[in-house]
């Protein structure tokens, strides 16, 4: 079940989160396929502003995209192209929604997460 994190400053995530939601889970359906679309889970956090930075100076240009993956992915033979689209795709959904000034800033990884250390309430994860 792919699941995101995503952190964007409070100030630019207000009243876009429709929009992001949609956005981010597109860009996982468009690289894993349509049978993704119902496991994708996403959580928006808002980050207060001065609590991003960049060169040591606060700004609201900024975002983190943490998805969280399982490690098989890793393991494919075409794991450096779905990884790069998925890296591209992610990126591409925030700018498509909050705007182009925070391509730069945006930041997205990816965390491989072994089957036996996946739990969906409270169960391991089939």
């Amino acid at each position: 079940m792919p699941h995101l994190t995503v952190h964007l400053p409070e100030n630019r995530l207000i009243g876009n989160e429709p929009g992001l939601i949609a956005a981010l889970t597109d860009a996982v359906v468009d690289v894993y396929g349509d049978w993704a679309r119902d496991l994708v889970g996403i959580r928006l956090a808002g980050v207060p502003a001065g609590r991003f930075a960049q060169g040591g100076k606060a700004v609201d240009t900024s975002a983190s995209v943490i998805l969280g993956v399982r490690a098989g992915l890793f393991d494919l033979p075409d794991a450096d192209q779905i990884t790069a689209r998925l890296g591209a795709a992610l990126t591409d959904a925030i700018v498509r929604v909050l705007g182009d000034d925070i391509r730069a800033g945006t930041m997205v990884e990816l965390v491989a997460s072994p089957p036996e250390r996946t739990f969906v309430g409270g169960a391991l994860a089939a």
